[in-house]
This record gives C-alpha cells, sequence and structure tokens, in this order.
C-alpha cells in the first residue's frame, strides 16, 4: 500500500471533524427508540417474562439477556421503564454514554427473551446501539454540550469511525440485500413483487388481480427495487450522486411502510441515512457556532492538535 493510500485510509477513518451528524444521528436513534419502547406496552406481559407466549429465554451459548436472572413481571415492567427514559434521555443528550449503553442492554434483553416476536428492523436497531455505545453521543446537539459549552446546538471536533461504521453498514445492508435477492427464484424471474402484493399478513392493503397479476409491472418493480439497492450501496459514497440515492431511498423506504407492515426497518434505516449528512450542512442547519471554534469539553485537545479524541 503507497503511502497517500495509508494517508487517505487515516483520513477517511482518523480526521478529527464537526460531530454534528452524529448528533443528528442520535437524536434521530433516540426518537426511533421512544417509538420502539412504546410499540412494546400493549403486549408487554405476552411479550417476554413469566406468563408470556414464551416464558423462559431462548438464549443459548453466548446470548444473554437480563431476563435469565429474572422474569418476573417487576422486571419486565422495571425495564420497560428503564429502556423508555434511557430513550428519551438519548434523544435529547442527556448524560448520553450511561443512555446509550442502557438503550443497547434494554434492546438486547427484550429481543433475546423472545427473538420470535422481532424482526431484521430490530435487530438494525440491537446493531445501531451497539456502535453508538463506542461514539461520543454527546458531543453535538446535546443537554450535554449544554452543560458544559452552554450551548445545547454546538458541537464539538471529534474522530469520526464509528460515523464510518454506520455508514459502512448502510451501504453492506443494500449490496448484500440485492445479493440474497438475486439467489432467489422470484427476483431473478420479476415475479417477487407480484407476490409479496399478495401477501394478506404483512400487506397494508389488498391489491387488485389488475396489479398483482400484471407481468410486465411486477418486472420493473422487482428490478427496478434491485436497481435501487445496488445503486444506493456503490453511490452512496460518490458525492455528487449520494443526495440523489439517497432521496430515491427516502422515497422507497416511504413506499415499504405505506404498503407494507415492517415496524421500524424503515425507521432504522433511516438513521444510517443521517451518517452521511456532510457536517458542514448539519452545522449550518442547526449548529449557532462554527463547530471548530466551539468551545472544547475539559480535558479534550484543541481541533487541529493532531490528537485523537476518544
Amino acid at each position: 500500500m503507497t503511502d497517500s493510500a495509508v494517508e487517505r485510509w487515516r483520513a477517511f477513518w482518523f480526521t478529527p471533524e464537526s460531530a454534528s451528524p452524529l448528533g443528528l444521528v442520535r437524536i434521530a436513534f433516540g426518537v426511533v427508540m421512544v417509538g420502539w419502547t412504546l410499540s412494546l406496552l400493549p403486549d408487554l406481559s405476552d411479550l417476554v417474562g413469566e406468563g408470556s407466549v414464551v416464558p423462559t429465554s431462548p438464549t443459548v451459548g453466548y446470548e444473554w439477556s437480563l431476563f435469565d436472572f429474572d422474569d418476573g413481571s417487576g422486571m419486565r415492567l422495571g425495564l420497560w421503564a428503564v429502556l423508555l427514559v434511557a430513550s428519551v434521555a438519548l434523544a435529547v443528550g442527556w448524560h448520553s454514554r450511561v443512555a446509550t449503553v442502557l438503550v443497547f442492554v434494554g434492546l438486547v434483553s427484550f429481543q433475546r427473551a423472545n427473538p420470535y416476536a422481532f424482526n431484521a428492523g430490530d435487530a438494525l436497531l440491537r446493531l445501531e446501539a451497539a456502535l453508538l455505545v463506542l461514539a461520543p453521543t454527546g458531543a453535538a446537539f446535546s443537554l450535554d454540550r449544554r452543560r458544559t459549552a452552554g450551548s445545547f446546538w454546538s458541537a464539538q471536533v471529534r474522530v469520526p469511525w464509528v460515523l464510518r461504521l454506520l455508514q459502512i453498514q448502510l451501504s453492506v445492508i443494500y449490496l448484500f440485500s440485492a445479493f440474497d435477492k438475486l439467489g432467489g427464484v422470484t427476483w431473478r424471474e420479476g415475479t417477487a413483487i407480484s407476490y409479496a402484493l399478495r401477501m394478506t399478513d404483512i400487506g397494508n392493503f389488498s391489491w387488485p388481480a389488475a396489479i398483482t397479476g400484471n407481468g410486465l409491472l411486477s418486472n420493473v418493480l422487482s428490478w427496478g427495487v434491485l436497481a435501487l439497492e445496488v445503486a444506493i450501496g456503490v453511490l452512496v459514497w460518490n458525492r455528487r450522486a449520494r443526495p440523489w440515492v439517497l432521496g430515491a431511498g427516502v422515497v422507497f423506504h416511504a413506499i415499504l411502510m405505506f404498503v407494507f407492515g415492517i415496524a421500524f426497518f424503515s425507521f432504522a434505516m433511516i438513521v444510517l441515512y443521517l451518517a452521511f449528512v456532510p457536517p458542514d450542512v448539519a452545522s449550518a442547519w442547526f449548529a449557532d457556532e462554527d463547530p471548530d471554534e466551539a468551545p472544547q469539553s475539559a480535558g479534550a485537545p484543541p481541533a487541529g492538535s493532531g490528537q485523537e479524541y476518544s
């Protein structure tokens, strides 16, 4: 690897920049988690713990859940309340690091206690929480910043390696999704969308036969979805193409939520979209001062000092 390639690699992961995109990600993730937690409440007693449809957590090997220690109603309600409070705290950036850890523990505990009740969207939220545990989530647009710097809408300058992992995760999801679809006969034949629209268990509408039985429409939509997923996965790394493919992706996920009952998957994907908002754009939207001039937390080296931030 040449010296220039090494420098580009280091710059990609470790060049300090405004943490404002991370602030947007944290706020969006916290709001989604508030909605996710509230959605558990109506079926909480049936979902996990003693007296539920899965009274004993089926965790095995390295898997874990707090319900392994206590599966009573007190644990169930207590953990739900802690998860709700932690999600709100994360959204507003109050003791962000602690809140992020609590959200991750709550997500893992509920999902591992009854994995049959959750889907890929829930798993993606768990993965996002795991990555955010490693990030300085309170470094921008937070009550933590208001406490230390006097302004909620200020942003520190931080090393963006966790944000890069979130960006890569988005690309991986789309590319592997397209790859897996191509392994199925219906997608290669162009009939997958026709079958999907006939799935009454997850569909929000009953579609007429003129639509579900239209071979040309099904082919166009099926191959269009594959093309869009590949385009987002690849072109999101091109600065000029990025707004267009992400804009198309937002429309795509809005249609998914309208047509299918896919719970929180699309919301979790939009959280990853925000990781691609350029720092200068995010700062222009919300920051009340230049992030390079924003007050740093106690003990943090100044921007441009060459020292990495935690």
